[in-house]
């Protein structure tokens, strides 16, 4: 399935003095001389636990202990159903290093940057909602209004370059902060990793402000919204105070829309992180991404897609039980 994409991928794992004979077997070894049709099924045969062998032919559907590691189950034909690990290839420019061991490399980082992010954006939105709509149509209200359009109009690559040049070169002196860097750094004889936590600051905020401005936007109408509910009336003919009504009653209600559009966020992070990471040189999966389409790295292109899509897949499933939690209404019936 490689083969219609620019490039020949025999040629970039070997390079470029190789002779035909060692081209013609990689591309036996890989795959790479079958039709299209048959490499899909190849890939699809990696990537799945349970996937089928032959032991009696060389070529790429054979179990090689060089690849992975399987459990044989039992025989189909002349196929043995084995149980494995997912296999997502080996990189072509990296010395054959495998995909699974770079994203298990990279990903930790991106992680810890969107999990910030989104920490920043949650604490910082939802109090800037809060407080909006606590002083609707006042000039704190109008404020933070302008800020939020302000914020969710801006590109993640350009607040990226802005707030490094500004934070990180202009106030550099003031902020100690570096333009880049990444989360640890070798000392200056390479043999000791010092976590660096200022090189966090500015890639976490910078990838934190959009989802931050749809935070506060979402808060605001939707405690707006709760407010106006009976129960709300009702709390307050009890004598309760205007905090314990919003902090125990409305609060939690009005989340189930935030919620809702951080789970896209968190998801949608990790395509703002490629630019991010890039320009703050953080050593993560976006980075990953952007060197390896600069190189056609395929597998490494294709296993960051599906390692990013079986994360949006499980945040929103993570997310249908916090809906539970938050609001007893929509909860499974037993």
């Amino acid at each position: 399935m490689f083969s219609v994409l620019p490039g020949d991928p025999a040629q970039m794992m070997l390079g470029q003095n190789q002779s035909q004979e060692q081209l013609d077997k990689v591309k036996q070894k890989y795959g790479f001389d079958q039709p299209i049709s048959v490499q899909y099924i190849y890939y699809l045969n990696d990537l799945s636990p349970l996937s089928f062998h032959k032991k009696d032919k060389d070529h790429y559907t054979s179990l090689n202990s060089e690849k992975y590691s399987a459990i044989q189950l039992f025989k189909i034909s002349s196929y043995d159903v084995v149980l494995k690990r997912p296999y997502l290839r080996e990189s072509f420019q990296q010395n054959g290093r495998s995909v699974s061991s770079i994203i298990a490399e990279t990903l930790p980082n991106t992680a810890v940057l969107a999990i910030s992010a989104i920490s920043i954006a949650l604490l910082i939105g939802i109090l800037l909602g809060v407080f909006s709509a606590i002083f609707q149509d006042t000039v704190l209200d109008k404020s933070i209004q302008i800020l939020s359009t302000l914020g969710m109009s801006l590109p993640s690559f350009f607040s990226a370059i802005l707030f490094a040049w500004f934070f990180a070169y202009v106030l550099k002196d003031l902020t100690g902060l570096n333009m880049t860097g990444n989360l640890y750094e070798l000392d200056d004889f390479g043999e000791q990793r010092h976590l660096i936590l200022k090189n966090l600051i500015l890639p976490a905020v910078v990838l934190g402000i959009r989802p931050l401005a749809v935070v506060s936007q979402l808060m605001r109408n939707a405690l707006l919204e709760q407010l106006q509910e009976d129960y709300i009336r009702t709390a307050r003919a009890k004598g309760l105070s205007e905090f314990k009504i919003i902090y125990k009653h409305a609060l939690k209600n009005a989340l189930n829309p935030v919620i809702t559009a951080i789970s896209g966020w968190f998801a949608s992070m990790l395509a703002g992180a490629v630019f991010v990471e890039y320009i703050f040189g953080w050593n993560g999966l976006g980075k990953e991404i952007v060197n390896a389409l600069e190189t056609l790295d395929l597998p490494i292109i294709m296993g960051a897609v599906l390692i990013i899509a079986l994360m949006f897949i499980i945040i929103n499933i993570f997310v249908d039980i916090i809906y539970a939690w938050l609001d007893p209404r929509i909860r499974f019936s037993t």
